[in-house]
């Protein structure tokens, strides 16, 4: 109030009009008794008090601090802090008309704000609202190490926070700002969620994983800051409301890191929901796993966002499985169809599953949660939501034609205009897409008199869906880190089923049909499984063949058998071990019915050292071992005239992808990251089992296992090495006996040149 110009009377009537009638100057609170205006105006904001005024003619201070703490009177002080005008009067009525705040013995308390001290130790602050806490008491999971009372940049530490106290926790790095803990619990404040999407980029020369995690204890801190690492375009971004917080984070990131950072151009943060009721099916069953969720998708009101809930009987799923399904749909952000954005405004139910006795795993369910999720988004209608503002926008009324005109081209609405002798004022929303920047125009077409407020108030219907859809160009069958199909199981082998054909192949009734929601029998699922896959039907000799191919294992180092599957024996795999497959009966001995295209695919490193000669190499130089194999193998494809594909690890090698070189007359392969050998090799074999003759070169009894159920041959590296000497025995005793023969030429001509040649003498 010390501005030249000020006008107490003027500010305390805009005050009044645009905030709260009962707004009341407590200037002459001092001489209450004697300011019947005053006592007439504290009486007027309640009716109770009006009546007790009337027969009284007092009002008592307890009058005054019951009112303002109902929010019926609001007390307004004058003065300026920097001249210390007022400062004390305003600090006297705090202390006069404040009730004394009453606390329960439940503990409660309120996480206020998260930082760091000099030894990047996280400190949580809060405000103790009930009970006490003791240092080593536990704050859901984690354990309060030390309670610290700061006073400005030092503190002391305390055994005990009291009801009212304001301190600092070390040990909890769960919290954030705004958590509200014990009695608390639920009474986070609402947030305001960012509506853009903002690039960091990073001066050259700065590494990007330190810098994230120096963001992400940022964003700690701060929590309208949210950091998102985009692992497709492997760059940091922020989730930001606009222009004046990016210059804020620029500040935050220089004091404390040193570093300069720059921001690229923002972009709309879009979601995604759903028009209709779905059900969507997920179903995971390669080789000896197995799982299937079935999930009840419905649309909510806009801005209720993601429920989740579970109406499935524990007779048809366990609660184990059931919790762990829910746990999954908790667990991510899951990614809509239209765009890959975040889904919102939609409940999702569990109302059936499946899992195998033996064969389900945890990871199973997984798969089956998430492939059930977009699987119901694929058969859904989509609609794209966009991010709006509610505006305010105060004009001179001679622009109000202007003003509403620009609304309408921006895809907002509003209310009639409030015209006030020389101002007018819009109230409306409006798409952030299109009023991000119009503040700028406000100032200019009205020079500098208008004035524009934009508040987000959530999502709504995108106003140029199709236009966005097609700008994205998202497929989300192309999305591999998010699959729409699911996995079934026919003959020993796993398929993928696209989204659109899964409820043909599901193993329960859909829960949006007539039918009662039970389950097949297993005689019926493999029945139906069985009939659903696409193969040719078999006489009983390729089922036996098949069956050989599934079940077999031993071999000699000329021929390749495989054993009856009641006489194969899985040993349990004990830690440093391989698994080894025991025949016990005469082996059945496979025999092609037509002539295939053979191939032989080599575990590079199983036979290294599994090979004497190459695994002592191996210990001096594993390139050289490596170079040795691969003109061994060059030589035995040569021999035997099959096709020879070699696969090294190198799954350890990070952002390496898989390839595939040519070297001499055969194919080597070096996985990618996180890539194994055996995994490449088990799904080659899947991809080539049935189309070649295909033998898999390893000692793995596991590996051999797998590849027999897709259809391949196995040879272990022993016996390879001896199929190998003994083929390169024969071609070297062949050429030593045709080089000690003599060569007639009248030996290998037809009987009539011979004729002829002999008519010639």
């Amino acid at each position: 109030m010390d501005q030249n110009g000020v006008d107490k009377e003027r500010v305390y009537n805009n005050l009044k009009s645009k905030l709260n009638p009962n707004i009341v100057d407590f200037d002459n609170i001092v001489n209450l008794t004697s300011d019947e205006e005053l006592q007439e105006t504290l009486a007027a904001c309640d009716e109770e008090l009006m009546e007790q005024y009337f027969d009284t003619m007092e009002i008592s201070t307890n009058d005054i601090k019951r009112l303002i703490a109902m929010r019926k009177a609001i007390p307004c002080f004058w003065g300026s802090a920097l001249k210390n005008d007022g400062v004390q009067e305003f600090m006297n009525g705090i202390s006069t008309f404040s009730l004394k705040k009453s606390y329960p013995d439940e503990f409660g308390a309120k996480v206020f704000k998260i930082t760091r001290d000099e030894k990047n130790n996280r400190l949580t602050h809060v405000k103790i609202t009930g009970g006490v806490l003791k240092v080593k008491d536990l704050i859901g999971d984690e354990k309060v190490n030390q309670i610290r009372v700061y006073s400005g940049s030092g503190f002391d530490t305390v055994n005990e926070a009291y009801p009212g106290m304001i301190c600092a926790l070390a040990g909890p790095v769960k919290t954030k700002s705004g958590d509200g803990i014990g009695n608390e619990a639920g009474s986070e404040a609402p947030m305001i969620e960012a509506v853009l999407n903002y690039q960091i980029i990073l001066p050259e020369g700065c590494n990007v994983n330190d810098m994230l995690i120096k963001l992400k204890q940022l964003e700690e801190e701060e929590p309208e800051l949210r950091i998102v690492w985009n692992e497709e375009l492997k760059e940091i971004h922020a989730m930001l409301m606009g222009e004046i917080q990016i210059d804020i984070l620029k500040s935050l990131i220089k004091e404390r890191y040193d570093i300069d950072v720059s921001f690229g151009q923002g972009n709309i943060v879009y979601k995604e929901t759903i028009d209709d009721i779905v059900e969507g099916v997920g179903h995971y069953e390669p080789l000896k796993h197995y799982a299937e969720v079935h999930l009840l998708m419905e649309p909510l009101p806009v801005g209720s966002g993601m429920e989740f809930a579970t109406d499935c009987s524990e007779d048809k799923l366990d609660r184990n499985w059931q919790r762990l399904i829910m746990t999954h749909l908790l667990e991510k952000t899951h990614r809509g169809v239209l765009t890959g954005s975040e889904i919102t405004d939609m409940r999702i139910t569990l109302m059936a599953g499946k899992a195998h006795q033996k064969h389900t795993e945890g990871g199973d369910f997984r798969q089956a949660t998430y492939r059930a999720v977009r699987q119901g988004l694929m058969e859904a209608t989509s609609i794209l939501l966009e991010p709006y503002y509610e505006f305010r926008l105060e004009i001179p009324r001679e622009m109000v034609g202007r003003a509403l005109s620009d609304i309408e081209k921006m895809y907002g609405v509003f209310e009639a205009p409030d015209i006030q002798e020389e101002e007018a004022v819009i109230l409306g929303k409006c798409p952030v897409s299109t009023m991000r920047d119009y503040h700028m125009e406000v100032i200019s077409y009205t020079r500098g008199t208008g004035h524009l407020t934009c508040t987000p108030c959530g999502y709504d219907i995108c106003h140029n869906e199709e236009e966005i859809v097609e700008a994205v160009a998202y497929n989300p069958e192309a999305d591999s880190d998010n699959p729409t199909g699911s996995v079934f199981c026919a003959h020993g082998a796993g398929f993928v089923v696209n989204w659109d054909k899964v409820k043909d192949y599901m193993h329960l009734e859909s829960v949006l049909s007539d039918n009662t929601n039970e389950s097949l029998s297993e005689a019926d699922m493999v029945a139906q499984a069985a009939k659903r896959f696409k193969a040719e039907a078999v006489t009983e000799k390729e089922l036996e063949e098949i069956f050989a191919r599934t079940y077999g294992g031993l071999t000699d180092s000329k021929n390749i058998f495989h054993t009856n599957v009641s006489n194969m024996n899985l040993r349990k795999k004990k830690p440093g071990t391989k698994r080894k497959v025991e025949a016990k009966s005469k082996p059945y001995v496979y025999k092609p019915k037509k002539k295939l295209q053979e191939y032989v695919i080599v575990d590079g490193y199983n036979i290294i050292f599994a090979w004497s000669d190459l695994k002592s190499l191996a210990a001096k130089n594993i390139d050289s071992a490596r170079d040795k194999l691969i003109d061994y193998m060059s030589n035995y494809q040569a021999i035997k005239n099959v096709n020879v594909i070699i696969v090294f690890d190198a799954y350890k090698v990070k952002g390496r992808k898989s390839d595939e070189n040519k070297y001499k007359n055969l194919s080597v392969v070096y996985t990618g990251e996180e890539q194994t050998a055996d995994a490449y090799i088990e799904a080659l074999a899947h991809k080539m089992g049935r189309k070649y003759d295909v033998t898999v070169a390893t000692s793995d009894g596991l590996e051999q296992v797998t590849v027999l159920s897709q259809g391949c041959r196995t040879i272990s590296a022993t016996e390879l090495k001896a199929d190998m000497e003994y083929h390169r025995k024969q071609i070297s005793e062949k050429a030593l006996d045709q080089t000690s023969q003599k060569n007639y030429l009248l030996d290998n001509i037809s009987d009539e040149v011979a004729q002829f040649l002999e008519s010639l003498k």
